[in-house]
């Protein structure tokens, strides 16, 4: 789960969110087996169908194509438009909302980057 998923939010997008974060730091590039539904639900403690939920948003979002009785593989061109998607979602749904905290509780921008880079 990354530092903006919600708590609440379902654990296929929490697994998703997982793997997206995955396959942007380069743990996954094109052409790449991503693990099988089973290895990922151990890993994670998840059910099996809840992984398949997550991978198959990303089937359908062409980032990854099933390749029968061998895997899911992640599809040429899938590491930047994720990228992209993933600015977008950053930008149009978390960004304001962290904006928002940020003038409500009355913190000066330039003092979080310094004290992140202290």
């Amino acid at each position: 789960m990354t530092a903006l998923e919600h708590e609440d939010s379902p654990v296929y997008l929490k697994l998703r969110a997982s793997i997206a974060a995955a396959v942007l730091r380069g743990e996954y590039r094109a052409g790449d087996q991503l693990p099988s539904v089973r290895a990922l639900a151990a890993e994670h403690g998840a059910n099996p169908l809840t992984v398949a939920k997550a991978y198959q948003s990303f089937q359908d979002d062409g980032y990854v194509e099933v390749r029968r009785g061998v895997g899911m593989f992640v599809l040429p061109g899938a590491v930047e438009r994720l990228r992209i998607a993933e600015r977008e979602r950053f930008l149009n749904g978390y960004w304001p909302r962290i904006r928002d905290h940020i003038a409500l509780l009355g913190l000066n921008v330039q003092d979080l980057f310094d004290r992140e880079l202290a």
